[in-house]
């Protein structure tokens, strides 16, 4: 069960996270204006977007965490059949143990360093799906993050984002202002934020998010992805005609 792309393909037989819209969104949108140096894809299931900013950047290394053994696996062999398996790394970890990992105290200050620090992260993180809405928002939002919790997230990018960094992620609509309120406490602020639609008379359903440690006015725009079923919108296109192969 392969998915071919224009320079790549994903093998994603064992993974329960196949390809899908959200995570070829991610990839193709993720801003690279610092042009990086390295790359974390945290939660890289298949290694999907990995492979894609590989495809879009010159970034010498570009790891990918995965805790789901399957995913690990194809994620790997995805790696290391593409055309940049020398920039590409996976880690079999949970987020917390590979924050730990790089982890130091200095022995003058008694404090926490970093061994590294990331010039973009990316994560498409795992959210139940909009069929459980409930009548209470405050349990949607809970339950969007029990999967990969959004502060575990924000924090983490906190220590592992290098200066100039760039976290980005897609996430539902419905957590998106929760999200920027969460990334605030850890002094990230919006970069810029687009809100994604099925069509153009559909609710919003996806938020991009793009956060970097400097507060400014964000870039907010939409995104609608198709007209009419596979009727794809110009803007959509141009997002991503550098990786499918009919577009």
């Amino acid at each position: 069960m392969t998915f071919s792309f224009k320079q790549f393909s994903i093998n994603q037989e064992k993974s329960a996270m196949k390809v899908g819209t959200d995570g070829v969104l991610l990839g193709a949108w993720t801003p690279l204006i610092n042009n990086p140096y390295n790359i974390l894809d945290i939660g890289a299931g298949t290694g999907l977007i990995s492979l894609m900013l590989a495809q879009r950047s010159y970034a010498e290394q570009i790891d990918a965490i995965e805790i789901e053994e399957n995913a690990y696996e194809e994620c790997v062999d995805n790696f290391e059949n593409s055309p940049w398996a020398d920039r590409l790394y996976c880690y079999h970890a949970g987020l917390d143990e590979f924050v730990e990992e790089l982890q130091e105290i200095d022995e003058e200050t008694n404090e926490f360093e970093m061994l590294e620090q990331y010039d973009v992260i990316v994560s498409n993180p795992p959210f139940y799906s909009e069929d459980y809405k409930t009548e209470s928002e405050q349990r949607d939002l809970a339950r969007f993050a029990d999967a990969l919790p959004f502060d575990e997230l924000v924090e983490a990018a906190y220590l592992l984002l290098s200066e100039n960094g760039i976290l980005s992620v897609i996430i539902p609509y419905a957590a998106e202002e929760n999200f920027i309120a969460l990334a605030k406490q850890s002094l990230l602020y919006p970069l810029k934020i687009t809100r994604v639609k099925g069509t153009p008379t559909t609710e919003i359903k996806r938020s991009l998010l793009a956060f970097t440690r400097i507060e400014q006015t964000p870039i907010i725009d939409e995104l609608v992805i198709e007209t009419a079923r596979h009727q794809y919108t110009p803007e959509y296109i141009e997002l991503t005609k550098e990786f499918y192969l009919k577009m």
